[in-house]
């Protein structure tokens, strides 16, 4: 991966989200209109700590966001999600 140029603001967390689910566990394909948004993904790159709140994900974390949390950025080709670190629900 080609180094990514610029910095993220204090909080913030750029995420490379994982790709949508492209069949069901039965087998049965999902088609592109009714796939769901990932909620889940690969932290790329983080920003500073806020003055009161401590960065608690760290690069290469991966971690479970809402659904409708974040914007969504298209950056050398690839498309990322920039998140606040307040709405990462879970690290794994």
């Amino acid at each position: 991966m080609s180094e990514l140029k610029g910095r993220i603001l204090a909080g913030k967390v750029l995420v490379e989200p994982m790709a949508a689910e492209e069949k069901t566990s039965s087998g049965i394909i999902i088609p592109d209109s009714a796939k769901e948004k990932p909620q889940a993904g690969k932290v790329v790159k983080i920003g500073a700590a806020k003055k009161d709140e401590p960065m608690e994900v760290k690069e290469g974390d991966t971690v479970y966001y809402g659904k409708y949390a974040g914007t969504e950025l298209h950056i050398d080709e690839k498309d990322y999600l920039l998140i606040s670190q307040t709405d990462v629900l879970y690290i794994a």
